[in-house]
C-alpha cells in the first residue's frame, strides 16, 4: 500500500507542476549546476548519457572501513520545455524549473539494503540482512540570484522503513552556464525514528545475536554534511565529473555500537559520453 502511495504522490506532484511551469527559451541546460546532470544540449526530446564512475567510500553507513566500487553513469531522459523526466540505474524521476526560480523534482527508486558480508571485519555479523526497498524522494532548490550562484536546498526521502529530510544552502563557482563547473552545499539532516533505528539501532533479537548492546535511538538530528560536485566538459560529447562528500554524524549515531566511525565519506570520479 505505502509503495503505490508513494507512486501516486509522485504522478500527483508531477502533474500539477508540468501545468504551471512557465514556457520559456530553452537553453543548454536546465540550470547550471554540475550536480544537475542535463544531456538535451538545449534541445527537446531524447538525450543519452552512458559512462562509467570509480566511488571510494565507507562499506555501510557508520562504518570504519572503505573499498573502491565500480558504478555506471548516466541517464536516459526526454526534455520537453523546462522539464526533463529520465531513467537513471534504479530511479525514474522529473525534474522542472517553475518560474524561473524553483527547481523542483520527484524520483522513485530503490533504497540500498545492508548485507552483514559489507562488512569484512564481521562488525555486522548477527544483525541480519535489511533488503532493498523502494523510497520517494522529493527535491526542491530555490536561486537567489539570476545565474543561480546561491541557493536553498532541500530533499524530503520516504520510505517503508522510515523517513529522512535534508536543509542546507549552496554556492557555485566559475562563470559557466552549461552545467559545468563546480559547487559546494552545506546541510543538515533529520530523521525520525524508524529511519535512524534502521541504520544505526540494534534490537533484543540483534543485541542476542551480535553480542551488540541493545540500542534505541530517537528521531531528531542525524548529521551535518557538505558535499562538493565537479563536472567538465572535455568536448561536445564526453564529459568528466567527479564528487566529494562527507557527513558528521550527532552524537546520538556516534554512540550507537553500529558507527564505528564518526562520519561517513565518498570520494567518486568518472566519465560520460553525451549522445
Amino acid at each position: 500500500m505505502k509503495k503505490i502511495t508513494c507512486l501516486a504522490v509522485f504522478l500527483l506532484i508531477q502533474t500539477a507542476f508540468y501545468n504551471v511551469v512557465m514556457a520559456q527559451e530553452n537553453k543548454s541546460v536546465l540550470v547550471p549546476l554540475p550536480s544537475v546532470d542535463d544531456f538535451t544540449k538545449g534541445e527537446d526530446g531524447w538525450a543519452f548519457g552512458i559512462g562509467l564512475g570509480v566511488e571510494y567510500e565507507s562499506a555501510y553507513e557508520g562504518s570504519d572501513e572503505f573499498g573502491f566500487e565500480v558504478q555506471p553513469a548516466g541517464a536516459v531522459q526526454w526534455r520537453s520545455g523546462n522539464n526533463i523526466y529520465y531513467f537513471a540505474g534504479e530511479a525514474f524521476g522529473w525534474r522542472g524549473l517553475l518560474n524561473d526560480k524553483w527547481l523542483l523534482g520527484a524520483l522513485v527508486g530503490f533504497e540500498e539494503g545492508r548485507e552483514e558480508s559489507d562488512s569484512d571485519d564481521g562488525r555486522l555479523d548477527g544483525l541480519g540482512n535489511q533488503e532493498e526497498g523502494f523510497e520517494l524522494v522529493l527535491q526542491a532548490r530555490r536561486k537567489f540570484t539570476p545565474d543561480w550562484r546561491y541557493w536553498l536546498v532541500s530533499r524530503f526521502v520516504a520510505s517503508d522503513e522510515g523517513n529522512l529530510a535534508l536543509f542546507g544552502v549552496g554556492r557555485r563557482f566559475g562563470d559557466q552556464t552549461d552545467g559545468t563547473g563546480s559547487e559546494v552545499n552545506l546541510v543538515v539532516v533529520l530523521h525520525d525514528s524508524d529511519y535512524a533505528n534502521k541504520g544505526f539501532g540494534v534490537d533484543a533479537m540483534q543485541s542476542i545475536s551480535s553480542g551488540l548492546e541493545e540500542t534505541k535511538l530517537s528521531g531528531g538530528l542525524r548529521s551535518f554534511g557538505i558535499d562538493y560536485n565537479y563536472r567538465k566538459n572535455i568536448n561536445s560529447d564526453w564529459q568528466i565529473y567527479g564528487e566529494v562528500l562527507f557527513e558528521y554524524y550527532s552524537s546520538e549515531v556516534r554512540d550507537s555500537p553500529i558507527a564505528r566511525s564518526d562520519y561517513e565519506a565518498e570520494v567518486g570520479v568518472g566519465f560520460i559520453y553525451k549522445f
